[in-house]
């Protein structure tokens, strides 16, 4: 026989098998994080290949806006630090809008009422002391307190995108508005650099007291690390690491298939499992964290934060003097 009427004899032997479709994420996820995720929803849905990206949220963006202008987008996904971010692509009418199922499991202020994005879990702002500190703070207003001066470390809202969201957030909130960032300044505190920072200077004693994201301290109080993690009384500040779907995707089924797999049940104990707080209601939240019924969230308005932005970030170079 020869090998056409072999090969041909062969593929009718075969089940017909249709070719995977490819979707194309974007994320700012860890690496690690982003692999768990991606080979997770493909277990689930054996007909849809991910394609993955991982970078900085603002190196994403510049990406993703250089993509735009050339009119030749790539990413059919996005899975990014923050709600404000893709705001802003929402009103811009880059994201494709779709109202999942799931968000029924979800606090209305967590995801777009149009359906442009959908939080995966919760990366709270707090405070963390280290163990050695003279007093425990219950709150916010406890770190603006004048025997707090040169005491308090923090990161910069003009390095950090969380700790921007926490500014608008914080000065938002009538309790304590600009005064308390202006008191904050007045006792000379730290406010430079990343969470990073921030954890290692409270963790080495440098600082006693800092503003910090949840994981990082109680993470690593578990490893050891002389540090506690407070939920300040009056709430906490959040990003949400939300996916969303890009406008004038090819593949919009299979994304969709994606946003209900990160919100659903086993997409959100994967997150669990990553150690992070999840966004769903009625999950249980890692070892070491509070369940999210406990945890406060502070009033956010993802639109109000976008317009203010540039004004916060001058006047909080202000306030600071800092360039």
């Amino acid at each position: 026989m020869s090998r056409s009427l072999l090969a041909a004899a062969v593929a009718l032997t075969l089940p017909c098998m249709a070719a995977a479709e490819t979707l194309t994420l974007y994320t700012s996820q860890p690496n690690a994080d982003a692999q768990r995720t991606v080979d997770a929803f493909m277990a689930a849905n054996p007909g849809i290949d991910v394609e993955w990206v991982r970078d900085g949220t603002t190196k994403l963006m510049a990406r993703v806006a250089a993509e735009i202008e050339a009119g030749a987008a790539q990413a059919d996904l996005l899975l990014i630090a923050d709600m404000v971010t893709l705001e802003g692509m929402a009103q811009a009418g880059q994201l494709a809008a779709y109202k999942s199922a799931e968000d029924a499991a979800y606090d209305a202020s967590l995801y777009s009422s149009e359906g442009y994005y959908h939080s995966t879990k919760l990366i709270t702002t707090g405070i963390v002391y280290n163990t050695g500190a003279d007093s425990v703070p219950a709150s916010w207003a406890d770190l603006a307190k004048p025997e707090m001066a040169n005491l308090v470390a923090m990161p910069s809202p003009l390095y950090s995108g969380a700790a921007l969201i926490h500014l608008a957030t914080v000065t938002g909130t009538d309790s304590l508005g600009w005064k308390y960032y202006e008191d904050l300044a007045a006792n000379n505190t730290r406010a430079e650099g990343g969470n990073g920072g921030t954890f290692k200077a409270v963790a080495a004693g440098e600082k006693p007291y800092g503003v910090l994201v949840d994981y990082l301290a109680i993470r690593a109080k578990a490893k050891g690390s002389p540090v506690e993690f407070v939920f300040p009384e009056e709430g906490v500040s959040y990003v949400t690491e939300p996916v969303a779907i890009m406008a004038g995707t090819k593949h919009m089924q299979a994304a969709e298939k994606f946003v209900d797999f990160l919100l659903g049940e086993e997409g959100q104990q994967l997150v669990v499992d990553m150690g992070y707080i999840p966004a769903r209601n009625g999950v249980a939240s890692p070892e070491g964290f509070p369940s999210r019924d406990e945890i406060k969230l502070m009033a956010f308005d993802p639109a109000k934060a976008l317009a203010d932005a540039d004004a916060n970030k001058a006047r909080f170079a202000e306030v600071f003097g800092v360039q």
